[in-house]
């Protein structure tokens, strides 16, 4: 007896991540592949799209499918990467990655133009970065688009997330007119489908090399990012996922968009629900500046989050802030410190779950659906202590993360793609 599931496909920066679900998002099967590091020359972040290629056939040889049957496959790629490419697929520029910072001259005729919601703004714009390509090959393609093509056959095609970057309007859903008028043919973007739609099945020549059913659909799929979301197992409009990293990153479903583009924030269209997100310069970089790894395990036992500090501390690693205050010469607030370390490292930690509290508070201000529940990833996720200091700050209840891993949601829009919702 066989077990359907889907393949989502997380090409993140360092490597290639398959992960295999059933309907119900149990993970089946995993498989890991490393991509070699980008290509820098010139102060340009450039990469041979054939690696990402090289990466997902290992992927795919180390995925044990026996007693599996592959009903579809997503992909998610890095926001923002992306390449030119001839009519049949082949690439004909390197992968410009999500990092790569294009002419200023391209980026003030897009800042000329353009409104000051959209996402396509900024020195690493893909937008900018496709008018430099412009001429090469016959079509602009985004990372997750181009591996898509690979598997499908077509080269056509992105999703509303992996073009909103582009300059793609998620409202409208249009490319936008004013594209053109910054000197740049929508004709070489894909056509734009929402993220999870099924846009073909696998070419013959591919199920065959990878020893998948000629029935495998293929979906339309999504950024890295919104693929963490999904892979939270977040839902419901008032959904929150914090991550607690070297900063506090925040992502929330709402019922209706956001865009604030002095605090970074865009918002993803996935289904008729929207993902707003935005990012502070607070966390574990804000703590390592006064605790070692070594600090933080002694004294997290030591922690009493019935007992509040009364500090007021607002931690950062060095002056600036980006959210919920957007203000480059924001000051770290570390003061008083008290003599007893441990009240200091609670108090670091309080600080930084007010900081997220009057975050997703912003958020509900800007026009997003107000915090209901949230799920925690990142390596503060473990942390009890400081998940019971953030939970009495954020007054909602904590709800457990389906997976970390980006493959996982990607491999949900895969099943939305073949109509299973979960």
């Amino acid at each position: 007896m066989t077990t359907a599931v889907a393949l989502g496909i997380d090409i993140g920066t360092s490597g290639v991540r398959i992960a295999a679900t059933d309907q119900h998002n149990t993970l089946m099967a995993m498989s890991v592949a490393p991509i070699m590091a980008p290509i820098t020359d010139f102060g340009r972040a450039w990469q041979d799209p054939q690696l990402w290629w090289n990466a997902t056939l290992a992927a795919f040889a180390g995925l044990k499918l026996d007693g599996l049957h592959v009903r579809a496959i997503s992909i998610d790629g890095t926001s923002g990467t992306i390449l030119a490419v001839n009519a049949d697929g082949t690439p004909a520029s390197l992968g410009s990655m999500y990092n790569d910072v294009c002419e200023a001259a391209k980026l003030a005729k897009i800042a000329a133009v353009a409104p000051r919601d959209t996402a396509a703004l900024g020195g690493t714009s893909p937008l900018a970065r496709a008018m430099e390509l412009a001429g090469q090959g016959t079509r602009i393609l985004h990372q997750a688009d181009w591996v898509l093509g690979k598997l499908s056959g077509r080269y056509d095609v992105t999703d509303e997330n992996n073009a909103l970057k582009s300059g793609y309007d998620p409202i409208t859903r249009y490319w936008p007119s004013w594209i053109g008028k910054a000197g740049f043919d929508v004709a070489l973007f894909p056509t734009v489908v929402p993220a999870g739609t099924k846009i073909g099945n696998i070419t013959a020549e591919m199920a065959a090399q990878l020893g998948l059913p000629t029935t495998t659909a293929i979906v339309a799929g999504t950024t890295d990012g919104c693929a963490a979301f999904l892979a939270s197992g977040a839902s419901d409009p008032g959904d929150g996922v914090t991550s607690l990293g070297t900063t506090l990153t925040l992502k929330l479903l709402s019922a209706k968009p956001v865009f604030a583009p002095e605090f970074g924030i865009y918002s993803h269209r996935i289904g008729e629900q929207w993902l707003a997100g935005g990012a502070s310069n607070t966390g574990g970089a804000a703590i390592g500046a006064y605790f070692s790894k070594e600090d933080i395990a002694r004294l997290t036992p030591l922690l009493d989050p019935n007992v509040p500090t009364g500090l007021d501390y607002y931690p950062l690693p060095k002056p600036g802030e980006r959210f919920p205050v957007n203000d480059p010469n924001f000051q770290p607030r570390l003061t008083p410190r008290p003599a007893d370390e441990r009240v200091f490292f609670q108090g670091i930690l309080e600080g930084i779950a007010r900081i997220e509290a009057a975050a997703y508070a912003k958020l509900g201000q800007l026009g997003a659906s107000p915090l209901k529940s949230i799920r925690t990833a990142g390596g503060g996720a473990a942390n009890a202590a400081w998940t019971a200091i953030r939970l009495k700050a954020l007054g909602v209840p904590e709800k457990p993360s389906l997976s970390e891993h980006a493959a996982v949601g990607t491999a949900r829009l895969a099943w939305r793609g073949i109509g299973h919702a979960n």
